[in-house]
């Protein structure tokens, strides 16, 4: 479909990849993987002809359609969230319109007989079953499901997109892509501004619906769910593995393992050969053999070694003085911005010292506005409790807003750091990605998530034991993600993590608080348990048809003929139990089979893996599936021996 030739790119003489060449094939779903400043983003805008490399070309055949997500971009205002959507079909109204002119054209021309009106008949006849085979104008349908997909509520379609955050307005640009169905899917970090269940929703449509897909995300979830090839770009050249991310993880710590032991004899060679030339230089009986070494260490081609920085950084927070026992207690909590519509109503919690919690469920349905309760900024109605000594750092997604614009990224942790942790500013810096000349820029010089990446870090270096996280992953890559849940793992203090990233959240909070509908519900267990039962939850169950009530006798069915009015009323009962007992075994099975898929998912991340504990539930979980396959076969058999 797509296919990349010799692609080479320079920076100010500065290579960032040459000579680079692959192939994007029908049904790829591939991860554009590599450090930060590899040039992931480069590479897809490039491929989608928004940037010109220095060498090399992109080519693609004439009919193949390429869509593409940065993960910045300039929205417009004017028009209503379904408006904005509809423009995704715009292609298909130009497309009608063109067939009304060539059918009004038909109409006005008496030429039947001409070459020239067969031409225009043919193009005609081609145009309209193309028109009907891209769906026509019944499209509307679609563009509701994949808005309602992708986290917006019915009533939210209608709703002015200038009344709307950047956030939500890119999930509208995501939408128009998806409903466009291009060839090529380029998505830069798709999920930054999804909730969960629109990122598990988005995974779904991408594996089932979409074409091809080239993807950059630091969500190792989503990577792993949803692709099948990885394109990684280290040394200025692109490896292709034709697996999932986990699997790519796996090959690449063994090619790296392959290098280093080619390099190590490389090096070895290339001592033993400087070593004979200057132990020989000066000796007219060597000079031949001096001059074949020189050659010999001329013709060696230098052996790379990928990219990847193994110092071990393990940071902790500071030492705070204890909380108490109850660090929250909240009763009967509400909050309303308007006098009749709650945005969470009633929410009872309890959040014990030491305990690590998520806050879950889609945006916009109270979980900021808790934490704004929580941290006195706006009133509510009922109760809520600090505990004793309480001391809460606060990180939000606009506290990149409030650093110090003069200062550089260097003086501004210098100003936060205490203790021994000043010999180690240098390498925290560099595993949130601020090493080398970096640390030296000024903060008014950065970027959003570069400045996000810095707040994150003063947040690190301060003395408190109660921690508010507000989506902290959103602009980290892995490894940076791995260091801060490291540290949040061993800090012995309260947190609250606002988070979509499950493979962030997995292994990190023991207790899960849902929102949805102005509600909160507490879920004890980690963010994989709760998406089981969540998953499980939402569910239809299959019921058997409601009996219709009659003041008349039944009538006698032909196989009960002989039997008397009792016996036939023990047989029609016999008859609903049956009904009802395969009933509530499929959906039984139903539910059993979803949450053996999520499990399955989770198992194969290297996380869970090795994680006895869920095998062990995959297990219950397959005999109770076995288990309730049992009894649906028995009753159906049944069932159909009492009909006949």
């Amino acid at each position: 479909m797509v296919s990349v030739e010799n692609l080479s790119v320079e920076f100010a003489a500065r290579p960032l990849f040459t000579d680079v060449s692959f192939i994007i094939g029908d049904r790829d779903r591939i991860a554009l993987t590599g450090k930060n400043g590899a040039g992931k983003s480069t590479m897809l805008k490039i491929i989608a002809g928004q940037q010109q490399p220095t060498s090399g070309s992109v080519s693609s055949a004439r009919s193949t359609t390429i869509a593409y997500l940065p993960q910045v971009m300039e929205l417009q205002g004017g028009r209503t969230v379904m408006e904005e959507a509809l423009l995704a079909f715009e292609h298909i109204r130009e497309q009608q319109e063109e067939i009304e002119r060539m059918g009004r054209e038909m109409a006005e021309r008496e030429d039947y007989d001409s070459e020239d009106y067969m031409t225009l008949v043919e193009r005609y006849t081609r145009a309209e079953e193309h028109f009907q085979m891209m769906g026509g104008l019944n499209f509307h349908a679609e563009v509701e499901r994949t808005l309602t997909g992708l986290g917006f509520e019915r009533s939210e379609l209608n709703r002015p997109t200038s009344e709307l955050s950047g956030g939500w307005r890119m999930r509208i640009e995501l939408a128009k892509l998806l409903l466009q169905k291009p060839d090529v899917l380029l998505l830069d970090e798709p999920t930054n501004h999804l909730d969960i269940e629109s990122i598990q929703w988005l995974e779904q449509y991408l594996q089932q619906r979409a074409a091809a897909v080239v993807l950059v995300s630091h969500d190792r979830a989503f990577i792993n769910n949803v692709t099948n090839r990885t394109l990684e770009i280290t040394c200025g050249r692109v490896w292709d593995y034709k697996v999932s991310y986990n699997k790519y993880v796996q090959l690449r710590a063994e090619r790296r393992e392959q290098q280093l032991r080619a390099y190590e004899n490389q090096q070895r060679e290339i001592a033993a050969l400087k070593d004979f030339i200057e132990k020989f230089r000066y000796k007219p009986t060597k000079a031949v053999q001096v001059q074949e070494r020189i050659k010999q260490l001329a013709r060696i081609v230098p052996i790379e070694v990928d990219e990847v920085d193994n110092s071990a950084l393990h940071l902790k927070f500071p030492p705070c003085q204890r909380s108490g026992d109850f660090p929250l207690i909240v009763e009967e909590l509400s909050k309303s911005y308007q006098p009749t519509s709650y945005v969470i109503s009633n929410v009872n919690l309890t959040i014990r010292r030491g305990e690590k919690v998520a806050f879950v469920g889609r945006n916009g349905e109270g979980k900021s506005t808790l934490v704004k309760c929580i941290l006195g900024e706006i009133p509510f109605e009922g109760s809520l409790k600090v505990g004793h000594n309480v001391q809460i750092g606060y990180f939000a997604q606009n506290q990149a807003q409030l650093l110090d614009p003069e200062l550089t990224v260097f003086e501004t942790i210098d100003r936060e750091a205490r203790g021994d942790i000043r010999l180690r500013i240098r390498d925290i810096l560099g595993a949130f990605m601020f090493g080398g000349e970096a640390s030296d820029k000024k903060v008014k010089v950065l970027s959003g998530g570069e400045r996000t990446r810095l707040a994150m870090i003063k947040l690190l270096l301060q003395p408190v034991n109660f921690l508010i996280l507000d989506e902290p992953t959103n602009h980290l890559d892995m490894r940076s993600k791995d260091v801060l849940k490291e540290a949040i793992a061993a800090f012995d203090g309260t947190v609250i993590v606002v988070s979509h990233d499950r493979q962030f959240l997995d292994g990190l909070v023991s207790k899960v608080y849902a929102f949805g509908q102005g509600r909160v519900r507490e879920h004890i267990g980690g963010i994989y348990d709760w998406l089981i039962q969540h998953t499980l939850a939402t569910i239809p169950a299959t019921e058997p048809a409601p009996a219709i009530k009659s003041t008349e006798p039944a009538p006698k069915p032909e196989a009960n003929k002989g039997l008397s009015w009792a016996e036939q009323k023990a047989v029609a009962r016999k008859r609903r139990q049956l009904e009802k007992a395969v009933a509530e075994a499929e959906a039984a099975m139903t539910e059993l089979e979803a949450a053996i898929k999520i499990l399955e998912q989770q198992m194969a991340t290297p996380q869970g893996a090795s994680d006895t504990s869920l095998y062990e539930r995959h297990s219950r979980l397959k005999q109770q599936l076995e288990k309730a396959e049992e009894e649906w076969l028995t009753a159906s058999e049944e069932l159909t021996t009492n009909i006949n």
